[in-house]
């Protein structure tokens, strides 16, 4: 069953499956017909978010286990509604060992394991890397309840190798525990990523994807789940072989993926409904950023990082490489994978890029040859080509998504994963272009604007667009402050002031913890595995500032461009909604949201006060004005998702809505075969030029009705169509 939308929620153990069950009415009320659930397998004991499975073979404990989610599918079912559930089938986690029995018996047996085949271990590289130590010391090591325990990490003890020092009883083990910091050179199996205590999972092998995904599959047989939404696909040996392997063994399901396409990149031809979104978040955004070119070279920025996260992080992945090759391979292939314009390749699909970064890593490393590895790359069955595809998509998310994106800061709008930071705009008629196209290759592909990993919440990205259309104002504001708020980082200052005014008024704590993160994420002036003190007590200092001399200031330059960030805000909403795909909305986000970064959008959301606010909605015959409240986009968002539930019928289709008079570019509308969606752009130059004046759409033919404003359409003027609101949803008859 292909959803109508979805409604994102982060099911945690403090709000479990139970908790998650009271949402449904509300859910219905609002308008979507699935909800849309972060994992639900066992995870590490306390896990925020569920990404850390440590066994997939049950229902997390701690979120109610297999009878709550039974409770929680008859609570949905009784609403109409259904559920779709997050899988993470590349990895598992190893941050407590003991919670995690598979990974236990594999420290406890080594290659005798039965589970061994479960994990990408290089067991030939030697006992299994285990970097916990604090130091190289390994003095603190004791046994003790018939484990070898460091401080609170505890480790199981072979069969037969008891007795004698800690230190000997570990020289013993099929385990070495190593300094953290040796992780990146040492490590001798596959990760996340750089997450040494989440582990890689060979799920390429039909025995060990039988075994992980046993119970997502009895939620498919028994009707739990009608959607399943696979993460980080890339990570895998071979994405497109997992995806066919899944979609016989569930060929009804909605089935999207965590795929990020670069921008122009078409998503391979593998048998799915489409993506989880971002290439859909940046068209969107885009629309509601003033274009203009860009000067600086965003390409060469985001080089230097990935070959810098190539040679800091994966250097254990390049040994690897090495190994199977040839160890004076590995700084070619640190310079290619660093050349790679997308996240990588599934050869023989995507051959083209590689072609390219070829060219590229030529162009700029003339001094090496890389021709002796053309043959070995090319070829799908060499265990070269298989990992290097797997090492490319790391240093992508890597080197841009983690580093450059919060290095370059022109404007950090269109720093989001998928996007292209020096591409300022996206222009009405790309946006259409691409929604045809959607509707086209992937009509069921998920839309969204916000998810657990946008580096910021939607509304916070519609208020920064304000900024592009006033850049002398905001570079006297950035003055103002800078001057009485200096920090010796410019590049982390371009970061700091629009975050600032972005999500205006926020708690210093949320502040402060979003700029450490994204400081050390930088890995310029301060970083995680060295952090500098004296930077981070300047950005507290800074902070102080804001919250003190310079607050009057900051809230009153804040105020004076939300109103146009919540035209923004509507407007992007609303086409979201309403553009070709599969809307989805996430936590929280139907009404006005300032998160920044994760963990900050994994906070709690107080549904009480959306339930009470939409039932308000519903029983008053007065329009809620745009406000502080939100009520505003929570009567946008509860329209269209009913719209679409209701009337599927009205979006079969996609056409451009044209406009006509002085105005005309400020206008984005288009008629999904029924429902006509208008918004509107670039807010402050239109009120600079006075307003709509005689712009007009070129409605269809016939009657309409604005389902928002729950009136008829008396004319195609806009300054009549949007007198109330920026944007309008209008039906015929």
């Amino acid at each position: 069953m292909v959803p109508s939308a979805t409604y994102r929620v982060q099911v945690r153990p403090d709000f479990d499956l139970d908790t998650t069950a009271g949402l449904a009415g509300y859910l219905h009320d609002l308008g979507v017909s699935h909800l849309y659930s972060a994992p639900l397998l066992a995870a590490t004991p306390g896990s925020p978010h569920g990404y850390d499975v440590v066994d997939p073979r049950i229902v997390n404990p701690q979120l109610g286990g297999a009878a709550a989610l039974d409770r929680l599918v008859a609570a949905l079912r009784a609403q109409g509604l259904g559920l779709v559930a997050d899988i993470v089938p590349n990895h598992v986690g190893l941050f407590q060992p003991a919670a995690n029995p598979m990974w236990w018996d594999v420290l406890a047996t080594g290659r005798a394991s039965p589970y061994a085949a479960w994990f990408d271990i290089d067991w030939d590289a030697g006992p299994l890397v285990v970097p916990v130590l604090g130091g190289e010391s390994l003095d603190e090591l004791r046994v003790e309840g018939g484990e070898l325990r460091y401080y609170g990490h505890r480790f199981p003890i072979a069969e037969g190798t008891a007795g004698g020092t800690p230190q000997e009883v570990h020289l013993r083990q099929h385990y070495r525990l190593v300094y953290w910091r040796e992780a990146n050179e040492r490590l001798n199996y596959r990760r996340f990523f750089a997450v040494t205590e989440l582990a890689g999972v060979r799920v390429e092998d039909p025995a060990v994807f039988d075994a992980t995904h046993a119970e997502i599959l009895r939620w498919v047989r028994d009707g739990l789940v009608d959607g399943i939404r696979v993460d980080h696909p890339d990570g895998l040996r071979d994405p497109g072989g997992y995806l066919a392997r899944l979609r016989a063994a569930a060929p009804d399901v909605w089935l999207v993926v965590e795929k990020i396409l670069e921008d122009g990149e078409p998503l391979p031809p593998w048998p799915v409904d489409g993506t989880t979104g971002y290439d859909a978040l940046g068209e969107v955004c885009g629309l509601f950023v003033a274009v203009r070119d860009d000067a600086g070279d965003w390409a060469q920025e985001a080089h230097e990082q990935k070959l810098d996260a190539t040679r800091r992080l994966f250097r254990a992945e390049l040994h690897r490489l090495g190994r199977i090759s040839d160890p004076d391979w590995e700084e070619r292939l640190a310079e290619l994978a660093s050349c790679f314009e997308v996240y990588r390749t599934y050869l023989p699909y995507g051959r083209e890029y590689l072609d390219r970064a070829l060219g590229e890593a030529q162009r700029r490393r003339p001094d090496l040859d890389f021709d002796p590895l053309l043959p070995r790359l090319t070829d799908p069955a060499d265990e070269l080509c298989a990992r290097f595809q797997q090492l490319t998509g790391a240093v992508m998310a890597k080197g841009v998504e983690d580093t450059a994106m919060y290095r370059w800061n022109r404007c950090i709008a269109l720093n989001e994963v998928g996007g292209d930071p020096s591409r300022f705009g996206v222009p009405p008629g790309e946006f259409h272009a691409a929604a045809a196209r959607r509707l086209a290759q992937w009509p069921a592909t998920m839309t969204t604007l916000s998810t657990h990993d946008t580096k910021r919440g939607e509304d916070v990205r519609a208020r920064l667009a304000v900024l592009t259309e006033l850049p002398d104002e905001w570079a006297a504001a950035t003055a103002r402050w800078r001057a009485v708020a200096p920090l010796p980082d410019p590049s982390f200052e371009d970061l700091f002031w629009p975050t600032v005014a972005g999500a205006w008024p926020i708690e210093r704590d949320r502040l402060s913890a979003y700029f450490v993160k994204a400081a050390r994420e930088a890995n310029r002036s301060t970083s995680w595995s060295d952090p500098s003190a004296a930077f981070e007590a300047a950005v507290e200092a800074a902070l102080d500032r804001v919250f003190g001399e310079l607050r009057d200031d900051v809230t009153a330059f804040a105020s004076a461009i939300t109103p146009f960030g919540w035209s923004n805000a509507l407007g992007q909403k609303l086409v979201q909604l309403t553009m070709p795909g599969i809307p989805d909305v996430y936590q929280g986000s139907e009404l006005w949201e300032n998160s920044l970064v994760d963990p900050d959008n994994r906070r709690p959301v107080d549904f009480a006060e959306r339930r009470d606010l939409l039932t308000a909605l519903d029983a008053s015959p007065v329009l809620p004005p745009i406000d502080v409240s939100g009520a505003a986009k929570l009567l946008v968002v509860s329209r269209a998702l009913r719209l679409r539930r209701d009337r599927p019928e009205l979006f079969t289709g996609y056409a451009p809505v044209p406009a006509t008079g002085v105005a005309a570019q400020h206008a984005v509308a288009f008629d999904r075969g029924g429902a006509l969606a208008v918004a509107t752009r670039l807010p402050v130059t239109l009120a600079a030029a006075g307003g709509w004046g005689d712009t007009a759409l070129e409605l269809p033919p016939g009657a309409w009705h604005d389902v928002l404003t729950d009136r008829p359409v008396t004319g195609p003027a806009l300054g009549g169509l949007l007198d109330t609101y920026p944007v309008a949803l209008l039906v015929g008859g």
